[in-house]
Order: C-alpha cells, then structure tokens, then sequence
C-alpha cells in the first residue's frame, strides 16, 4: 500500500459465535468521529452467523475488510488481522465490546501529542482523569498494579513500526498477558489518559470471566496463568534487571491472592496448583514480606496461609 493511501488507524477485532452483540461492535467503529481507519474483522470459524453479519457491513462500507478462517486460538486469529494491517497505528476491540465514539480519535490524538508509541485511555470501570507520560519501565510497573489499565489490549494503540515486530502466541487462551509485557517493554514513550473511551461488557461468556467470578477458576486456566507470570517475571528481570524484584513481587502478589482466593472460596480442583504456590511462596517469603510494594492484606494473608 502507498504511503499516500495509507490509512491512519488499523483496526482488528475478532469475532467468534457472537451473531447476538457483533454489530453493537462493529456500529461503535463505523461512526467514529476519527474515520481515517481501515477496520479488520477476523472471523474466527464461527458457526454462527457471526461472519455472515461481518461481510454486511463490509458490502455497506469500503473500511471494512472480513478475513474467514478455520478456528484457532485468540493469538492466531488476532494474527491473522495483523498480517494485513497498513495502519499508521494498531488497535484492537473485542466483539462483545464496544467504543465510546471519540475512541480513535482521543487515542491517536494522544499519541500525537506526546510523540508516543502507546497511548492508552481508560474503560467504563477504570476512570481517571489524569495524564501520565511514561517510559517502558515506568509504564510496565503501571500495567502490573492494574489500577489504571490492565492488560488487554482494547483501550490501547499501538505505532505499527512496535506492533509488527511481535505476534500473539498461537497456542493457549489467555494471550493478552503474554504478550501486552513485551510490547510496552519496546516503547519508548506511552502517553496515558484515563478517560473512559471503551466499554468491556462483562458476562459469562467473557474469556476472563473467572477474573470476577473465581467460582469459573479451573486447574488448567490457573496454571496457564502461572505459567505466564513465570515466563514474564523471567523475561522482564532480565530486560530490566533494576526493577527485577519488582517483577518478582508481581508475580508473588497473584499467587498469594490466588491462594486467599482458593482457600476463602473453597475452590476444588485447583490442589495441584495451590500446593505449588504455597511451597514457591514460603521459599521466598522473607523476599516477599520485606518488598517496598507489598500490600498490608498480603501480609495477613501470609501470615494465615504460609
């Protein structure tokens, strides 16, 4: 693609048996008041007619291009999107998500008035009205205590020249924390400003719907989790060796809320998993109880399970 055509904005959703929400999403898009955008949809081997409402609006509107492919993980999908995307900026929305109209605009705006790689805005659930200009560091301590922003990467924008560098992981689920990490660990400059430009749409069919109802926490989830955290911590610690035991804390801090969480709940099926964390726990637990970062509760929480 030229220069000169070159679209501002790629925008990639995936969209997998979601016939009842999909066009709630895809409308969110289409009346932005940012329009400079190309807007990708992967259809992830529905078999719904998901796909079918995509290619609709694709007929009705030039920006809309529909990729149909057999069904794989998020990653491979997600990937699938990137491989074709030309804009000067990447963002992705989820299908059962939407955008607040101004969305593109107040990120891509954002980005270039800080000269930033990422800008980041806030969700319906995490509203701050405060701008932050971070460095890598900076911004990946951020994105771990998920007070501002967390790790999915609706409500994110990203330079392409960062973005095509990477791909998501085209095995497991949960490729979101497998990924956002490295990407931030690329940037330069990430402009944040916690205006709620996205809504995510919390139901029981969320990827992540264990996360607000740890009833849903399973044994394989959990571990894929663990394993995520551990590869990250690894990677981070020696990406950043001044904030390593930071890292560290991060990763100690969701083992000891899991096993709060595990216990208080009753959760069955996870016993493997707790006993793992119980034993890495009171390996490092004079590490953990004497970081700058922990969190009174965590230590009631030590003192009662470790």
């Amino acid at each position: 693609m030229s220069e000169e055509k070159r679209p501002r904005i790629s925008v990639i959703m995936l969209t997998y048996n979601r016939e009842e929400l999909v066009s709630r999403a895809i409308e969110s898009i289409l009346v932005q008041t940012e329009s400079d955008f190309e807007f990708i949809i992967v259809d992830n081997g529905s078999s719904d007619s998901s796909g079918m409402i995509a290619d609709k609006y694709a007929v009705k509107d030039s920006r809309v291009q529909v990729i149909h492919r057999t069904r794989g993980n998020i990653g491979a999908g997600r990937n699938a999107g990137l491989s074709v995307a030309h804009g000067e900026y990447i963002t992705f929305i989820d299908d059962d998500d939407w955008a607040e109209p101004d969305f593109l605009e107040f990120l891509y705006n954002l980005a270039a008035e800080y000269k930033a790689d990422v800008s980041i805005c806030g969700a319906a659930d995490k509203i701050f009205d405060e701008k932050k200009v971070m460095n890598a560091e900076e911004a990946l301590v951020e994105l771990m205590w998920r007070k501002r922003y967390n790790m999915a990467f609706p409500t994110k924008m990203f330079r392409y020249e960062l973005a095509e560098k990477l791909r998501f992981p085209e095995e497991g689920t949960y490729d979101d924390i497998a990924l956002m990490y490295r990407l931030l660990a690329e940037a330069k400059r990430v402009a944040y400003h916690g205006l709620p430009k996205y809504v995510f749409y919390r139901h029981k069919g969320n990827n992540s719907a264990w996360t607000t109802d740890y009833r849903l926490l399973t044994a394989s989830t959990l571990e894929e989790y663990l394993h995520a955290y551990r590869t990250r911590t690894e990677w981070l610690s020696g990406r950043f060796p001044n904030c390593a035991n930071t890292f560290c804390y991060f990763e100690w801090s969701f083992m000891i809320s899991m096993v709060e969480k595990i216990n208080r709940l009753k959760i069955k099926g996870c016993e493997t998993q707790l006993d793992k964390m119980v034993r890495e726990l009171k390996e490092h637990r004079e590490e953990f109880l004497s970081s700058e970062e922990i969190l009174d509760f965590e230590r009631e929480w030590a003192g009662e399970y470790l």
